[in-house]
């Protein structure tokens, strides 16, 4: 067996286990498997990243005993989304566990399939983690119905607002992010260039995978999923965002011109599907 199917096998294999236990519990909904190991993307660096659906919070302590085999365990670790980490014992796989009421992501759906509402880049990610998300636990089918709830076509009025929203955060307002990197670049400062790159790339995406009719698939791995996913893209996109990503804070990194060529790339795209007109105004719609 090739190392990396042995490696996607022993993750399963610990979701599976952790997910049983979690099941014992009685306000425990749904238990899915979701990242680079339900997408069939992982390496052997890759964690196992199980999503717990809840009716109530469940007590810290039972969390704990969950993890209780684990060689190094952090329980009660919301940074992000309520989680506990921990390193499976027996496999020395990283196991990261986040928690959701089954409220809060029925919410997170209306929020973009039924209302449409955009946000500043990521807008449709958790979308697209229901949707890709693998089962190992559903106590009544709530979670499968989630599902076939987000197996759904891409609303028009949704990408276009994430585009109206997105597009010009990147360089047309006066507080663009285009702008904002040119202040840093006459600073100097270079913590602030990467910080509004980031934040730039993050809205570019959002436009990329809403021009294409695709949930955003998230922070990691994107010109991946761009590239086996997008049937539109722009001309050399990939060249472009490695070399604004590696300009960052290089005396003659030319940050702002790639960040320039970047953008056009894209206004390009969306003249080309009748979003945007030729003066980069928001095309009408028919």
């Amino acid at each position: 067996m090739p190392a990396e199917n042995s490696s996607s096998q022993k993750g399963l294999g610990v979701a599976r286990r952790v997910a049983k236990r979690f099941a014992a519990l009685p306000q425990v909904e749904a238990v899915a498997l979701a990242g680079s190991r339900a997408a069939e993307l992982s390496d052997a660096g890759s964690d196992v990243d199980l999503y717990v659906y809840v009716s109530e919070d469940i007590p810290l302590e039972m969390r704990a005993k969950i993890a209780a085999d684990a060689q190094r365990a952090e329980i009660g670790n919301n940074t992000w989304e309520p989680g506990d980490e921990w390193t499976d014992g027996a496999t020395g796989i990283r196991v990261d566990v986040m928690y959701r009421h089954i409220g809060w992501i029925e919410e997170q759906l209306d929020r973009v399939l039924v209302r449409h509402q955009a946000s500043a880049g990521y807008s449709t990610c958790f979308w697209y983690n229901v949707l890709h998300s693998r089962i190992l636990f559903d106590r009544t089918g709530w979670f499968e119905g989630l599902q076939r709830r987000a197996s759904r076509g891409y609303p028009e009025e949704l990408r276009r607002a994430i585009i109206a929203k997105n597009s010009p955060l990147l360089r047309s307002n006066q507080s663009s992010y285009l702008h904002q990197i040119e202040l840093a670049a006459m600073r100097e400062d270079v913590v602030s260039a990467n910080h509004r790159v980031a934040a730039l790339l993050a809205s570019y995406f959002d436009v990329l995978f809403a021009v294409n009719e695709l949930p955003h698939p998230g922070e990691k791995r994107l010109l991946q999923h761009a590239g086996a996913s997008c049937g539109k893209l722009p001309a050399e996109m990939e060249r472009q965002v490695t070399e604004l990503v590696a300009s960052v804070g290089k005396p003659q990194g030319r940050t702002v011109d790639r960040v320039n060529a970047l953008l056009d790339g894209l206004d390009e795209l969306l003249r080309r599907e009748k979003l945007i007109t030729s003066g980069g105004n928001f095309a009408a719609e028919t």
